[in-house]
């Protein structure tokens, strides 16, 4: 029987992987014709299949407030229990409203139980879930004590309520194996793993005439090797290992570039790698004003390009991750057929490396067996047409489409079999 699908996340917009993924989801749910609808602060879904409530965004000001009073805080004031309180009622009446104004039947809860970017929200959906027992999916991201701002609080009650719940008819699912033993051991909580996917089923086309212009926008020589952190500026990306390849390559043809800004972390990081590439003689391109999640045109009439008009031009892909829930950007570039650096971190290489692919990889530095391996995939074509292909059929086979399909199938059933 066909459901009306409610996707929760505090955020449906933009490139970040919650956003992506949900899509995807959505997709294949569709196939099945189960109809997808939207609540989120902060959406680009039609208004037709959506409901936005700005107090959901993370960024909303009354959240941003209750974060700034529980974060790296011993105690927590009644004020503060107060107002997280007061949001999570209003929040949980929202919802009630967006499951009666589109007839909803079962939730897909995207990571708002996993990481406590919004507590009240998480509180909200946790209740709206007990009081209502309606069947629900929470799709695991990246949880909170994976990530070291969330250790120090003064809301361990609520993480322990809410993060996720103990709930007996809400499905879980994370993507990768550690989440899932982590669930396990400190929550008591089975999970399914389905992992982030693409669609290799269906090979990327040709570069259209609106990405024709990218090297050249970027402002490369038709000889320059065009290396690509396809990451935002923050630390956790290690884009000071990309600058030290770039340097032991020495190469001046070898141009590093940025497609993503800063971000919300601040620019102290950005500054940083700035002074080392001009140290180390390294030239690095920052890209990020050119890059966003829809094309478009600037204030100044210049094209806007998304992530994947990038790809197929670019030589080399660096991802020197020092943490990733999982790394689309490891899937991307192999969608792409660009050959890719990798950082062994620690989902690649418990999840994702056994499964046979054929990249360079490094182990937290930067040595000479990196980087003959990457010279002789920029210099002989032969030997990287071989390697990227290669890695596009395990990519079949382990990241497809198929892969979700049957995730998702079975999360279906399990509901079908309780509700009948």
């Amino acid at each position: 029987m066909p459901h009306n699908i409610g996707f929760v996340s505090t955020r449906f917009s933009g490139t970040d992987g919650v956003s992506l993924e949900s899509a995807k989801w959505a997709q294949i749910f569709w196939e099945k014709q189960h109809v997808s609808y939207w609540y989120a602060g902060r959406l680009d879904r039609s208004p037709d299949i959506s409901m936005c409530v700005p107090e959901a965004w993370f960024h909303h000001p009354d959240n941003e407030w209750i974060n700034e009073h529980l974060w790296y805080q011993g105690r927590r004031t009644s004020e503060v229990s107060r107002r997280i309180n007061d949001l999570a009622d209003y929040l949980k009446t929202t919802l009630y409203e967006f499951v009666q104004r589109f007839d909803i039947s079962v939730l897909v809860v995207e990571n708002v139980l996993t990481i406590p970017m919004h507590i009240p929200l998480g509180i909200a959906v946790s209740e709206f879930l007990a009081e209502t027992e309606m069947p629900a999916i929470a799709h695991h991201h990246d949880f909170y004590w994976e990530r070291s701002r969330f250790q120090i609080s003064s809301v361990h009650d609520y993480l322990e309520m809410a993060f996720p719940p103990r709930i007996p008819h809400l499905q879980h699912v994370v993507i990768n194996q550690a989440a899932r033993e982590d669930l396990a051991w400190r929550k008591g909580i089975p999970s399914v793993l389905i992992p982030n996917v693409l669609d290799f089923d269906n090979p990327p086309g040709p570069v259209d005439d609106y990405a024709a212009d990218v090297r050249t926008e970027i402002g490369l020589a038709p000889d320059d090797k065009f290396i690509l952190q396809p990451t935002r500026v923050v630390p956790r990306k290690g884009i000071e290992h990309s600058v030290n390849l770039v340097r032991r390559l020495n190469d001046p043809r070898c141009k590093l570039v940025i497609s993503h800004r800063a971000g919300d972390e601040g620019t102290e990081y950005l500054d940083q790698i700035l002074a080392l590439a001009q140290d180390e003689g390294v030239d690095l391109r920052l890209f990020g004003d050119r890059v966003s999640d829809l094309r478009q045109y600037d204030n100044q009439g210049r094209k806007i390009y998304v992530l994947a008009d990038l790809y197929p031009h670019a030589d080399l892909v660096c991802f020197p991750s020092l943490y990733e829930g999982f790394g689309n950007a490891l899937l991307e570039a192999i969608y792409y057929r660009v050959p890719i650096l990798v950082n062994r971190y620690d989902v690649f290489e418990r999840d994702i490396e056994p499964k046979g692919f054929r990249l360079p990889t490094m182990n937290g530095f930067i040595d000479r067996h990196v980087t003959i391996e990457v010279q002789r995939l920029l210099d002989d074509p032969e030997y990287r047409t071989s390697l990227v292909d290669h890695n596009y059929k395990v990519a079949t086979r382990y990241y497809s489409y198929r892969v979700l399909r049957y995730g998702l199938q079975m999360l279906i059933r399990n509901i079908q079999i309780h509700t009948d």
